[in-house]
């Protein structure tokens, strides 16, 4: 079930009115318009200015051959609209309007009736998206850089859910190329050296002590027997071993962080079944492959890359590009209209190249859009987390969850936008008072709870409720912000930003703070009572409603 829309609903209907009124004044001054102007309201900065603004009379100056407050004067004098409580002309001639509440207890009794549904709307009309996100070589547990990443897009991927995207959550696994070689490597060094052997570590080697527990998992399945394999076989029973645990403690660390995967795609399937080759052969027919130094490139600059790229080496090994290529083009063959890659800041310069092979294959650029993630720094007391003994040179995801716990974890890691670098305070993240800000949001749903579960007997929800009893500032402004929520959500999506979402719950958890101390809920006035217990009721359920968006709990108590 979708959520009718109350704001945009409002919003339709004053444009309605404001074209009507312009109708009107186009006629009496004898005016001939070719083409309308958009017709554009907003909501005001200052609460002061209204529940909605337009500059209609500003775009019309030039037109009427007037000022823009005389035009407003015009278009007010002919406006009539039954939302409308009060209309100002302000500043230079924007139009204020202050609506009537009864639009506000409309939402309320919608939230209540919606339920779990509140929020969702049609806005993706289904359109099929294919989210890519975290992808880490599976040679170690995942960091707290691959964290941040896997949490927006999780989000994300319940944002576009939310709002009528068809969506497909996929990893792709990095099992291939000499990094999987570097961890057998790696892993038999390690093996050798449990079975009490001299061995030394390569200098390019995996040295976290989770490699020390794989190889004692091998002495303790196999013994010494690995050893009396020839020297490549024992490599590839140690790459397959790590790889297998590796992979499976990724899996295990992600879902006990509430992130779960439509599609786990291997790297190996592309070699194996030809696909790179066959990605690449598309291109040259297409005209956009050369052989040049024994090598071969693709014209990527033909489609705005800063340069050729080789997709072949001359030692006849294929790139990593080769590959991504052959990936995004079976993405592509699986009927996605839209695929969307969120990368680490070091992959920054590797987007212009990507694009250009989707554009080769005949797809406009926008089919792909990567959201790069910037990186995260661990504080604690104002300093530097140093590295992780167990991971060797990164603090684990896992580490991060299990200190501050997966509800502050995630809040934090999608609390700012993807673009800026984030300090994450884990001091912060623990305190349980309002100071933290997932605390003061859970708390305001335990507020609510504890609220429902102490009830008088007389009352009754179950019938008709008065919300005209509600007329106090607080409780306009809450009523606003839960109406706020579905136009929050589409924005999001629009634009592909998951951490409006976790700004609104602070936001919706502050107003509810403010009504809970400015208004006494439970009051002499039976009416009056029952109408805020209504209203909490219904925050409550919008709380619950984007606290699931953000993959967090709802808590009872605290």
């Amino acid at each position: 079930m979708m959520t009718e829309n109350m704001m945009a609903k409002v919003e339709k209907k004053l444009k309605e009115n404001l074209k009507t009124a312009l109708d009107k004044a186009v006629q009496e001054k004898g005016l001939e318009l070719k083409e309308y102007p958009e017709i554009e309201v907003e909501i005001p900065r200052e609460k002061e200015h209204g529940d909605y603004a337009t500059n209609l009379a500003m775009v019309l100056a030039s037109t009427f051959k007037t000022s823009p407050r005389e035009v407003a004067d015009i278009l007010v004098d002919k406006f009539s609209s039954d939302l409308v409580e009060d209309i100002e002309i302000a500043g230079p001639g924007f139009i204020n309007f202050t609506l009537d509440n009864s639009w506000l207890y409309d939402t309320v009794h919608k939230i209540i009736e919606d339920g779990k549904n509140y929020g969702e709307t049609d806005f993706g009309q289904g359109e099929k998206v294919q989210i890519e996100f975290v992808s880490v070589n599976p040679t170690g547990p995942l960091h707290v850089g691959h964290s941040r990443g896997a949490v927006v897009g999780d989000v994300l991927s319940r944002i576009l859910k939310t709002t009528g995207f068809e969506v497909d959550k996929e990893y792709y696994i990095n099992d291939a190329g000499n990094q999987m070689d570097v961890l057998g490597k790696s892993t038999l060094v390690r093996y050798k050296q449990v079975l009490g052997q001299d061995v030394e570590m390569p200098e390019e080697a995996y040295v976290g002590d989770y490699i020390t527990d794989i190889a004692e998992e091998i002495k303790e399945e196999k013994g010494d027997e690995i050893l009396d394999l020839p020297e490549d076989e024992q490599l590839v029973f140690c790459r397959e071993f790590a790889y297998d645990r590796c992979l499976e403690t990724i899996k295990k660390d992600l879902k006990e962080f509430e992130i779960d995967f439509d599609v786990w795609f291997s790297e190996r399937y592309l070699h194996d079944e030809n696909k790179i080759d066959e990605a690449i052969e598309k291109l040259e027919e297409k005209g956009y492959i050369y052989r040049e130094n024994e090598a071969v490139w693709f014209k990527a600059s033909e489609f705005g890359d800063d340069k050729d790229r080789v997709v072949v080496k001359s030692d006849g090994n294929k790139t990593y590009l080769a590959a991504d290529i052959a990936y995004h083009l079976n993405k592509l063959e699986r009927g996605y209209d839209k695929l969307i890659n969120i990368w680490g800041a070091d992959h920054h310069g590797y987007i212009s190249r990507v694009k250009a092979s989707i554009q080769a294959f005949g797809y406009p650029k926008d089919t792909l859009e990567v959201i790069v993630v910037q990186m995260v720094t661990l504080l604690r007391d104002g300093e530097t987390v140093p590295m992780s003994k167990r991971a060797g040179n990164f603090v684990t995801m896992r580490e991060v969850m299990e200190e501050v716990g997966k509800d502050a974890a995630r809040y934090f890691y999608v609390m700012r936008s993807t673009d800026s670098h984030f300090d994450f305070d884990l001091e912060l993240a623990k305190k349980e008072n309002t100071d933290n800000p997932v605390y003061y949001i859970q708390y305001a749903h335990a507020r609510i709870q504890s609220i429902m579960e102490n009830l008088d007997e007389d009352i009754d929800l179950d019938s008709e409720v008065d919300l005209s009893n509600l007329t106090h500032e607080a409780e306009m402004e809450l009523m606003k912000m839960m109406a706020h929520y579905p136009e929050m959500l589409k924005l999001s999506a629009e634009r592909k930003e998951a951490h409006h979402v976790a700004n609104y719950a602070y936001d919706l958890a502050n107003a509810f703070h403010v009504f809970y101390n400015k208004c006494r809920v439970i009051t002499d006035d039976k009416e009056l009572s029952k109408a805020r217990v209504y209203l909490v009721k219904a925050a409550r359920q919008v709380l619950r409603n984007v606290l699931n968006v953000l993959g967090i709990s709802a808590p009872d108590q605290m």
